[in-house]
This record gives structure tokens, C-alpha cells and sequence, in this order.
């Protein structure tokens, strides 16, 4: 017997995750942040940053008090060119979508943008970031340090994140360049 498979549209699901958000009190601004960033993964067939995390990452996280449903941005420092900002442990997606407009307009008006950010939680699909700087012609990098997941060679203790670096670049072509580098940790077989 063949087994039926289901599409659902991805709007569908991209309200489905935004409206959650809402009834979790996350501002329903933020609420489609997350809610883009997450069913842009799946559109790009990075499923393992979209919809499947949803609710382990960032619905659970919500409920058991992890991360703080209202996000409070604060420029701790900033130059022309750079800034670091402060996220408080809010949602990482509406915290690196903000700074990297502030990058943006800071490489608009000076030809380079740089911002560094602390006490933030998982941004999800890296490439969202750069992408944001391709959209204006320009060169965009992301990275992020993660918690240990990954045990080392012949280790057994997690000790290793995956620490991905992210960068997109436009291109002549009807599609912009996007490059994730992490730490894959590829078990031997023995």
C-alpha cells in the first residue's frame, strides 16, 4: 500500500507558528520574525532549522521560562561602523534580524557594518542574516557560538558546538551566494 503524503502550504504553517507565538504573548511583530525566519529554512529544504524546531526549541523554551517572550534590545556600544548589543536573553531571531539592520545601515553609509551581540538564544537558519545584506547588494557574514552538542573524536562527553559561520554575497546569477561552514562531528566506522 501506498503511503499518502500531505503538503501543507508554507503560509499556512508560517501563520500556524506566528499566531502560537501570540497566544504565548511573544509581540506578534517578533512573532512573524521567528515565524519567517523558521519557514524560510524549510523553503530552502534546511529542515533541520524550520518548523520541526519550533516547538522544542523555541515553544518549550517560552513555556519552561528560557527565553523571554518580550525582547529588549540595548546598543551597549557603537562606532559608525560597529556596535555590540545587548539582547537579555530575548528571542535570537528578532535580536540578529535587528542588528543586522544595523549593520546594514551602517555599510550604507560608511562601507562596512559590524555588530556584535550578547545574551541572545538561537537564531535558527543562519543564512537568513546574510541574505537580509544581500537584498541591498552587499556582502553579509554571520556567526554564533553554540552550546556543547557534539562530543569530540573518540570523546564521549559533549564538549563541541557547532559554531556555524554564514556568509552570502549577490551574484549575476537569479540566485545570491550562501555558504554555512560548522563543526560536524562524523562519527568513524569502526
Amino acid at each position: 500500500m501506498e503511503e499518502k503524503i500531505t503538503w501543507i502550504d508554507f503560509d499556512i504553517l508560517e501563520n500556524f507558528m506566528k499566531d502560537v507565538l501570540v497566544k504565548l504573548d511573544v509581540p506578534e511583530e517578533d512573532a512573524a520574525v521567528v515565524a519567517d525566519v523558521l519557514i524560510n529554512a524549510d523553503k530552502r529544504g534546511i529542515d533541520s532549522h524550520g518548523i520541526g524546531r519550533f516547538k522544542p526549541i523555541y515553544v518549550d523554551r517560552i513555556n519552561d521560562g528560557i527565553l523571554n517572550v518580550k525582547t529588549n534590545i540595548d546598543i551597549v556600544k557603537e562606532s559608525p561602523t560597529t556596535a555590540v548589543i545587548d539582547g537579555n536573553d530575548g528571542i535570537g531571531h528578532v535580536i540578529s534580524k535587528k542588528a543586522m539592520n544595523i549593520a546594514i545601515k551602517k555599510a550604507k553609509k560608511y562601507g562596512m557594518g559590524m555588530v556584535a551581540v550578547r545574551n541572545s538564544s538561537h537564531y535558527g537558519f543562519a543564512g537568513y542574516y546574510p541574505l537580509m545584506a544581500v537584498e541591498e547588494n552587499m556582502i553579509g557574514m554571520t556567526g554564533t557560538n553554540a552550546r556543547p552538542s557534539i562530543a569530540p573524536t573518540f570523546g564521549v562527553e559533549n564538549m563541541l558546538g557547532t559554531n556555524p559561520l554564514t556568509i552570502g554575497m549577490p551574484t549575476d546569477e537569479e540566485f545570491p551566494f550562501c555558504l554555512t561552514v560548522q563543526h560536524q562531528y562524523l562519527k568513524e566506522e569502526r
